[in-house]
């Protein structure tokens, strides 16, 4: 017992001084606790396969998909335009949204599906999303407290009360009334009123001071700074191959467009059906082996004239700007799902210098095309490219696959790779993909809520996590993994053993029954306030699931000694269980927001635990009223 408590003391201790990395006090933690034996080696790692935290990580990758194929964006930019310009109306309607799917969804799933939207709406209205993040892990425990499935702990005290009306109609007394799936809904408003009032201001004055911070300039332009700067849309036309162009059956290099019309290819885009769940248009560089099929659309830059006289010649179709290729990209531009564009400097060592780009092998050894160079601190030449000799200092507008491009800075000797394109290419947006991230969504969602669905909420979270990466909403399984907040689920795995500690070692045993015992014979309000204070405190340490299934049968059994009804006490657990927001690890989705908000230990207890006080004497002169004693 006393290995438990020295640990949990300095963790906390560790924790609120915010010296050292979260995570790593968590691990560490968890370690000394195996080394002394106090945990076994199981159940010291049953945290990492506890199934809310494979729930997290696979909701991440869900958040991530939702956020990359611009959903988030989509969704934000509607709440954005019932708020306007008033930020406390953005405060408001975030609380509003999150709780009111808190109430039919997990609170770790809310938050996974809401972070990427509010990132996004704070980024759009130019606010700091601090302010925002908290209050939304907050908003989703408000929001389970109004269902009967919006939280754990409701659905322990609902089985606790249960069981206690068998035994009792099993004697043959009277029993009370059981709890519905809506005899939560007047706690939580009230708690969700509470905590509006009391967190529209408070954020404001606790939780904006670091804004945009973290905001680091990335040491390169973005992909529309190139494109504006080399003006590379300027001259950018589409023109489309239906039969009967000459143009079908052949490669670029047979068409000799370059030499012939002074044009160049800028990429090929080509539809792969119409499949919901398959991509319907991929784009490709113009390789010189790419032969070109019917439907094929070339993105040509040049002379307006001699792109018609090209068109002309193999009676190909030149396409206006009211054509679409994919829904809501009509106007020809450069986009960036496949392919994309950097920027290299040629060093002095190079063996690129004093040859012609055509002598290079940048398109056979990697697939990149080098669309201009810029030489000196203005000079831009975009044309007779093939023709030009490479010198030292010069910098190459590259063009070529994203992975082709990463593989570009193996050649350190030749050139630096400016910026950091891969970056740029995470924050390309996918939109064309939105309506399969939100069925996805949506699906995922229904099957939580509905338990006439034989699908596991685990189950359903991480088949979600699956399909969006296997439908594209997702780029890939490496892009997956950075979704990821590694940090956070570290946290959340190492810290959850500690409960089984202090059930094990009877430390949460102890405290309990020595508040209730110190109490019990007072009235039934001193009582309330005990089992209410008494969780309340257990969960700062604990999960808050675990602090219900302690204190339920303890509030109970306080209940009936003192002859009153249970059902109040009850409450107060489930209430004090999950409006524990005061720490970062004793619910999800505080955890979730840490790192996110770039928050510390001491914001949750700045902004969480007053609120967390305030709700508790609210709540011990509100349910007695609710529930009579």
């Amino acid at each position: 017992m006393l290995i438990t408590l020295i640990v949990l003391l300095i963790s906390a201790i560790l924790f609120v001084s915010g010296k050292v990395r979260s995570d790593l006090v968590a691990i560490c933690s968890l370690i000394v606790l195996l080394l002394a034996q106090v945990l076994t080696p199981a159940e010291g790692l049953a945290g990492f396969s506890n199934t809310v935290v494979i729930m997290m990580i696979g909701l991440f990758i869900v958040g991530g998909g939702i956020f990359q194929t611009g959903l988030a964006k989509m969704i934000g930019s509607r709440i954005i335009k019932l708020a306007g310009t008033s930020e406390s109306k953005l405060f408001i309607l975030v609380m509003l949204v999150t709780s009111f799917i808190g109430a039919f969804v997990s609170n770790t799933g809310t938050v996974a599906l809401m972070l990427p939207i509010v990132v996004s709406m704070a980024a759009y209205a130019d606010t700091s999303s601090r302010r925002l993040l908290i209050p939304l892990a907050f908003a989703s425990s408000m929001g389970g407290m109004m269902t009967l499935i919006g939280t754990p702990p409701n659905m322990i005290i609902q089985e606790v009360l249960h069981n206690y009306n068998l035994s009792l109609a099993e004697q043959g007394k009277p029993v009370f009334q059981e709890i519905s799936f809506f005899t939560f809904l007047p706690v939580g408003i009230v708690v969700l009123l509470v905590g509006v009032l009391y967190l529209l201001p408070v954020t404001k004055w606790f939780l904006t001071s670091k804004e945009k911070q973290g905001k680091k300039k990335s040491g390169g332009k973005s992909l529309n700074q190139l494109v504006k700067e080399y003006g590379l849309t300027e001259n950018l036309f589409r023109v489309q191959l239906d039969t009967p162009s000459q143009a079908i059956g052949k490669t670029i290099v047979d068409l000799d467009v370059y030499r012939r019309y002074g044009i160049n290819v800028m990429e090929l885009r080509r539809s792969s059906g119409n499949n919901m769940f398959v991509r319907t248009v991929n784009q490709q560089l113009a390789s010189t082996s790419l032969v070109l099929q019917q439907g094929d659309i070339l993105y040509l830059s040049g002379d307006i004239e001699m792109i018609q006289t090209f068109a002309n010649e193999y009676t190909c179709k030149l396409l206006d700007v009211h054509t679409d290729e994919i829904e809501g990209h009509s106007n020809p531009e450069l986009n960036f799902y496949d392919i994309g564009i950097a920027e290299i400097l040629i060093m002095q060592s190079s063996s690129m210098n004093n040859r012609k780009v055509s002598e290079t092998g940048f398109r056979s050894k990697f697939n990149i095309n080098v669309l201009g160079i810029r030489r000196g601190n203005h000079d831009i030449i975009l044309n007779n490219i093939a023709d030009q000799k490479i010198h030292e200092g010069d910098i190459l507008l590259i063009q070529g696959e994203w992975k082709d491009i990463s593989r570009l800075s193996d050649e350190s000797n030749n050139w630096v790779v400016l910026g950091r394109p891969l970056n740029e290419a995470a924050k390309v947006t996918l939109d064309y993909k939105a309506p399969i991230a939100g069925a996805i969504m949506v699906a995922m969602i229904v099957s939580m809520v509905f338990d006439s669905i034989p699908i596991a909420p685990v189950t359903a979270v991480l088949l979600a996590s699956i399909l969006m990466v296997v439908t594209g909403c997702v780029r890939s399984m490496d892009a997956a993994y950075k979704t990821i907040n590694w940090p956070t689920i570290i946290l959340f795995a190492s810290m959850l053993p500690m409960s089984t500690a202090l059930e094990k070692t009877g430390v949460s045993t102890m405290v309990a029954d020595y508040i209730v015992g110190s109490f019990g014979a007072s009235s039934p309000y001193m009582a309330l306030a005990a089992i209410y204070f008494a969780t309340s405190t257990m969960t700062i340490f604990i999960s808050n699931s675990v602090t219900a299934l302690l204190m339920a049968p303890i509030a109970l059994q306080c209940a009936i000694g003192i002859g009153v009804s249970p059902v109040s006490f009850l409450f107060a657990v489930t209430v004090a269980a999950s409006m524990c927001l005061a720490s970062p690890f004793s619910t999800p989705p505080n955890a979730m927001v840490l790192s996110a908000g770039q928050y510390t230990f001491m914001d949750y207890i700045k902004v969480g635990l007053p609120l967390q006080i305030i709700l508790g004497i609210v709540m011990i002169f509100l349910l007695p009223l609710l529930f009579p004693f």
